[in-house]
């Protein structure tokens, strides 16, 4: 990478560092939403663990974390930040449908939101709350599956999938049974959450809920129907941008 795009790759980096570990309060929300999932020795796989602050929450609720993430400049990041926790180990890859690899897309100044995905980036294009988003360079990196992560370590008790347009095909390449799961929609590609929740109905997965951007709180406070989560879904407007769908087994 030339020397202009790794400072402002360091500065990227840099600044979800500061959004992502800032705030005690968010740490403490965070903290209440996944104790709800997560118990003191539980599995739980990170997916999309950018900066790591997910992988924060769940050692301080005493669960053992493998942290997926396939950006080179993050997986440094993860490294310098937990790679001495023998309860943490870090996979640096990505997650599909099959074992292989993936073109990596790098937003270099706002890494929380490269992806795997072309379709992502083409929606993200004009779209409102996108215009200063730029997926700049591209890099070819291994790709895994959920089973494959699981025969090397394990059931885990929850999965986090946040992959930026990914999410449907991360979970086609589950095909076992897990407790509970969230994975990241965002409105430019509501089409991909509703595949991505198709596919949890299909795993077996009955009760469901939401929580909008970084709130760290569900909206409906009690689990619902797919049916009335896509209606859900659906309704919301632009504005709205992102969130997250949890997914639990009744």
């Amino acid at each position: 990478m030339p020397l202009f795009d790794s400072l402002r790759a360091a500065r990227g980096v840099a600044r979800s560092l500061m959004i992502y570990y800032g705030s005690r309060r968010r740490g403490a929300a965070m903290d209440r939403l996944y104790a709800k999932f997560v118990r003191p020795g539980d599995l739980v796989f990170d997916a999309g663990a950018h900066v790591g602050d997910r992988v924060a929450a769940f050692r301080r609720l005493q669960a053992r974390v493998v942290a997926i993430e396939p950006q080179p400049a993050l997986v440094r990041t993860l490294r310098v930040l937990y790679g001495r926790d023998a309860g943490v180990v870090i996979e640096p890859v990505a997650l599909g449908a099959a074992a292989g690899t993936v073109e990596l897309r790098l937003n270099i100044d706002n890494p929380t939101v490269s992806t795997a995905s072309a379709e992502f980036v083409a929606a993200a294009r004009g779209a409102r709350g996108w215009e200063e988003q730029a997926w700049t360079r591209r890099v070819r990196v291994p790709m895994t599956t959920l089973d494959a992560l699981i025969d090397r370590h394990g059931t885990p008790s929850f999965i986090k999938i946040d992959v930026e347009g990914f999410e449907a095909q991360a979970l086609a390449g589950l095909s076992r049974a897990v407790a509970a799961l969230s994975f990241e929609f965002t409105i430019i590609q509501r089409a991909v959450a509703l595949a991505a929740l198709e596919r949890c109905v299909a795993l077996g997965f009955s009760g469901f809920d939401a929580a909008l951007g970084e709130s760290q709180a569900l909206v409906h406070g009690a689990w619902r129907p797919a049916d009335e989560i896509r209606r859900w879904l659906e309704g919301l407007p632009a504005e709205a941008n992102s969130g997250d769908i949890y997914a639990v087994r009744q």
